[in-house]
């Protein structure tokens, strides 16, 4: 067969296989051509999981006849000229329309401002129809029917209508934090009304509406700089985690993407904070010249490259660590919520007799009529009846009465001044040979000693790791590792950094590596799946993070085993010290496995428990 021109349509069904995808894929662009346009309010609309209905209505700048036309057309664009190293619009390869009319039917209305009437065309499998005037407001209506009807193949593909609403539903969601001064409401048939009133420039309104409202109290904020590149946004506190990464959402001058290299950032900067399987809630936005990195290395835009991963990535990293040293051991209030909760769905009372009117001597009865819910004791059946429980005896009670009256005052208990001065009080007692109850100014707080001491310990191994160089220990016969050559140069060029760390490593003529020293820490360990891994890592990261990962999992482990353990019995000294250390940690509010190590109770929680409040 000889080589021949594809015809138009089938050219522009081939671009949509890379740009729509799925239904999400539709909306995706037709919101991002929204903002563009200068839309302040942007209304959508589905059915059938958008392979029935797609409408996204914007009041933006409208188009006239001549632009129209030339919309529905493969490359014409009005958002950039001759360059790509300055985009700063969202869409800009003027692909998206011509190809969802390639493969479904697609109908556009657009009215400009001060104009007379609106003008409409309609596509169907990629066909245009003509030109025709017709009735509609300012701004751009959009509607796709029957998609992926002129390549059917591609609906064998699809999800449920349920999965493909829950997707486009997470698509405006992104949209809608990268943009909080916008409106947003998607509705239809299939789904329950969403509306994002805009919020102006006030980003963690949106991000409110879009994670609700526990987000504010447990999360910190980020500003961080380096070079050319600005960092912002919020984080979650470690206690404060999910089960996916959907709520990790990034930003990249404004464009909300799905980059492999800054979701693995985070994750390595919460590292040592978090549970396996946890995932941290992160919103970020990345602010940098768009020369430094291309937004036209995928079909979706949803992948980026930075000409300098290396310092996106490490300004992530240490932009996050820095927030978690600084504000990180403060207690999540979501854990707070969860213990009153705990307290006031515990088992229901029991349900007292009707002691009538002067049936509580002393405390003014209940009313006639009425039934008194409280706790009633259960008699124990190897105490005979009518026999006082321990310490209520008449003679216990009269001992009592000479003693001087008890008093919960802070100057007759002891240690004021860390009550008022501290973060986390004082300490008035350990329950369970496990749990230390300390009173703060405003509240009570709970501490896990075991979790709390072995963050400590972690911790201080930690600073000790990254003070000098690991202690390392000689192989009695040098490990010789057979890799490729590109590898080999990669771990060359690293061996100053990784002898730091305890591995020293030199090349071994062709294709070889000789490793003559590895980390004391590691013990014996696979000497030739490390350094295949960090060869690995290199090669994607060009960062060698990886041995300092497993030296810090050592020290976790030997935290853990080198802390306080439970059941062992503390002096208020030895309590109130742990209290102040904590205090000085970064960190320390969750242990090495990311469990919180305590939780704060106000008194204003407390006093709603008895009804005070």
């Amino acid at each position: 067969m000889r080589i021949h021109q594809l015809p138009e349509t089938l050219i522009n069904q081939i671009a949509a296989g890379e740009v729509i995808e799925r239904p999400a894929s539709v909306i995706k662009e037709l919101v991002e051509n929204a903002i563009d346009a200068g839309a302040r309010k942007v209304e959508i609309a589905t059915a059938g999981g958008g392979k029935a209905l797609l409408r996204v209505i914007d009041d933006g700048r409208g188009m006239d006849a001549e632009d129209l036309g030339l919309a529905v057309r493969r490359h014409c664009t009005s958002k950039i000229d001759q360059r790509l190293d300055d985009i700063k619009t969202l869409g800009f390869r003027g692909e998206a329309l011509p190809s969802i009319g390639s493969v479904a039917r697609l109908t556009l209305r657009s009215r400009p401002q001060d104009a007379g009437h609106a003008n409409e065309i309609t596509l169907a499998g990629g066909i245009p129809t003509p030109l025709k005037p017709a009735a509609a407001n300012q701004g751009t209506t959009v509607e796709v029917r029957d998609l992926f009807f002129a390549t059917p193949a591609r609906l064998k593909f699809l999800k449920s209508d349920r999965a493909e609403t829950a997707a486009i539903t997470e698509v405006v969601r992104r949209i809608a934090i990268a943009f909080p001064a916008v409106r947003f409401t998607i509705s239809g048939p299939d789904r329950s009304t969403l509306d994002l009133p805009a919020t102006g420039e006030d980003r963690l309104a949106r991000i409110a509406q879009v994670l609700g409202d526990e987000f504010a109290a447990n999360t910190i904020a980020l500003d961080a700089a380096r070079e050319d590149i600005t960092l912002t946004g919020h984080i979650g506190l470690p206690t404060w985690n999910k089960a996916n990464s959907l709520s990790q959402y990034a930003f990249v001058n404004g464009r909300p993407i799905q980059d492999k290299q800054i979701l693995s950032a985070i994750r390595a900067a919460y590292s040592d904070t978090l549970p396996r399987g946890r995932y941290p809630v992160a919103v970020l936005w990345i602010t940098l010249d768009p020369a430094l990195v291309d937004v036209n290395v995928h079909p979706a835009k949803a992948d980026v490259r930075f000409r300098d991963p290396g310092l996106v990535r490490g300004l992530i990293i240490g932009a996050i660590r820095q927030a978690l040293t600084n504000e990180g051991d403060r207690a999540s209030p979501s854990a707070r919520a969860d213990l009153a909760q705990a307290f006031s769905s515990a088992a229901p009372f029991a349900k007292a007799p009707n002691l009538g009117q002067h049936g509580l001597a002393g405390f003014g009865g209940s009313p006639a009529g009425s039934t008194y819910r409280g706790w009633v004791p259960s008699r124990s059946p190897s105490r005979p009846l009518g026999q006082a429980m321990p310490g209520f005896s008449e003679a216990t009670q009269a001992e009592i009465g000479d003693a001087s009256a008890p008093s919960a005052r802070f100057e007759e208990t002891g240690d004021d001044t860390s009550v008022q001065i501290h973060p986390l009080g004082a300490a008035r007692a350990q329950v369970h040979e496990n749990y230390i109850l300390a009173q703060t100014r405003d509240g009570l707080v709970i501490v896990d000693q075991h979790a709390a001491h072995e963050r400590l310990v972690f911790e201080r191994l930690k600073t000790a790791l990254r003070a000098g160089p690991v202690a390392s220990q000689i192989l009695l016969l040098p490990e010789i590792i057979d890799l490729p050559e590109d590898d080999c140069d990669r771990l060359a060029e690293r061996a100053e950094e990784l002898a730091k760390f305890g591995l020293v490593l030199e090349r071994f003529g062709p294709g070889a590596i000789a490793v003559r020293e590895t980390p004391s820490m590691l013990g014996e360990t696979d000497v030739v799946g490390l350094v295949r891994d960090l060869a690995d890592e290199i090669a994607e990261w060009d960062s060698a993070s990886g041995l300092q990962d497993r030296l810090e999992a050592v020290a976790s482990t030997m935290a853990c085993h080198g802390s306080v353990r439970s059941g062992r019995r503390l002096m208020r000294d030895e309590m109130n010290a742990l209290l102040r250390e904590m205090e000085r940690t970064p960190g320390s509010g969750q242990c090495n496995h990311g469990r919180p190590t305590y939780i704060e109770l106000k008194l204003s929680d407390i006093e709603k428990l008895f009804s005070r409040r």
